[in-house]
């Protein structure tokens, strides 16, 4: 070793082993922006109906989606025959122009993380499946020959049901996804109409079919303590979304997030703290009798099919997020990087084609390198081990020491000599557990 690496590896903060990396991949249209949606996605609207524009897409809250794919990516093929958006439908939506910014977006990024395997990769939105299955093939080829990527990679795709044609599904599993993650949110119509979706409960369960066919693992998101839900009908929503035997479920309390219409103009009828409490409690209840374990706050999995790309950032791992609005973790020896992309779609498209596609980006201090760990890690119900903070972060052990023994004396955090992971209080007080971790 050099006298430079090892003069970097002596600094405060200096990392030894960089940490697995996922690649995020943000398609920010999407037919209808919902009230609750605090996600940069932006409204595309076809010259047809809505109604009768197929669809699928940004799964209703968040990044997690779940589970581990079955086999290996396949090859890319041609799916010139597969059936995709009709050209009247899509028109205006840019696919080519806007994967074209993707792979300059990437090209930028190259030496920030030269020489390393993608271990996932998540398209998300927006609506990716608005995309045609021809283009998303043609994404996964142009990430395939800059990026490699390991034989058992994760691509998720994220997907809202709708009037889509039928094997739509089967493209994207053609054109290289192996995992898909339904934006189902309720089977209610009447919650659905409340919530914004421009999807039916028949086309949530026709979508669900369709994935059941197409794909090895698939997870389906579903929200609760809606705006005058009862107790009945949120079991109704959980029982119909366990009989298609899910390999993951992820489960959301609606919240009112600023900058959204929600935050602005409430909702009539929302469940009280009390009430939510026990639907949160009977969801739990319900899932474990059905196989499906609680392995992350908002989570649940049958063995073997937890989402690894969401636990790499819950494990404080690297990902790469290029697109309009995304965001980078990047991990160098002597650093931790973030960094943003520009949000408005024409502006990234522009910016990206000329080499700038980041807005901005910096460095995250030393003082924050514990917060930000601790933030993602008690999601986990395994919590973390004391070696992976020091790995990830590049600080010893002392660094949180105060804040753990302060944790675990309100009972919120539990711990032995190699780990330490929430209670079941701090589970349920998230929020206060993660804030005493705070510089």
């Amino acid at each position: 070793m050099g006298t430079a690496a090892v003069i970097t590896l002596l600094r405060p903060g200096a990392l030894s082993v960089l940490p697995p990396l996922s690649l995020y991949i943000h398609l920010p249209w999407c037919l209808r922006k919902c009230p609750y949606c605090d996600f940069n996605s932006h409204e595309w609207a076809p010259k047809t109906p809505a109604a009768s524009a197929p669809q699928g897409g940004a799964s209703a809250l968040g990044r997690p989606g779940g589970g581990l794919l079955a086999s290996k990516t396949p090859a890319s093929p041609a799916i010139g025959h597969v059936p995709i958006v009709p050209a009247n439908t899509r028109e205006g939506l840019p696919e080519a122009r806007y994967i074209d910014a993707l792979m300059a977006d990437l090209e930028s990024a190259l030496p920030q993380i030269w020489g390393r395997r993608v271990h996932t990769i998540f398209i998300g939105g927006g609506t990716p499946s608005l995309f045609s299955p021809a283009s998303i093939d043609l994404l996964l080829a142009g990430v395939r020959a800059r990026l490699p990527l390991e034989p058992d990679c994760e691509i998720t795709l994220e997907a809202n049901p709708g009037t889509f044609e039928k094997d739509r599904f089967k493209g994207f599993r053609q054109a290289g996804v192996n995992r898909l993650s339904i934006g189902v949110q309720s089977f209610d119509d009447a919650k659905l109409k409340v919530l914004g979706r421009v999807h039916s409960s028949d086309q949530a369960k026709a979508a669900i079919d369709e994935a059941r066919s197409a794909f090895d693992t698939f997870n389906i998101d579903l929200m609760y303590a809606l705006p005058g839900q009862t107790l009945a009908e949120l079991d109704a929503d959980v029982k119909q979304a366990l009989a298609f035997e899910p390999p993951h479920l992820s489960l959301y309390h609606l919240t009112l997030e600023p900058n959204t219409r929600f935050a602005t103009q409430p909702p009539k009828g929302l469940p009280d703290d009390d009430t939510a409490f026990d639907m949160l409690d009977h969801l739990i209840a319900a899932n474990e009798a059905a196989g499906l374990h609680r392995y992350e706050v908002s989570a649940f999995a049958r063995k073997g099919h937890q989402c690894l790309h969401n636990l790499n950032y819950w494990q404080f791992g690297d990902y790469l997020g290029i697109g309009a609005g995304a965001h980078s973790k990047i991990s160098l020896p002597d650093r931790l990087l973030r960094q943003v992309r520009w949000r408005e779609p024409q502006a990234y498209m522009d910016k990206a084609l000329q080499g700038q596609a980041c807005s901005n980006e910096h460095d995250i201090a030393l003082s924050a390198r514990p917060f930000e760990f601790m933030l993602n890690a008690l999601r986990l119900k395994s919590g973390f081990e004391f070696s992976r903070f020091t790995e990830r972060t590049g600080l010893t052990l002392a660094a949180i020491q105060k804040p753990l023994a302060e944790a675990e004396a309100k009972g919120l955090l539990a711990r032995d000599l190699q780990r330490a992971w929430p209670t079941a209080r701090g589970f349920d007080f998230l929020s206060d557990l993660q804030e005493l971790f705070l510089a």
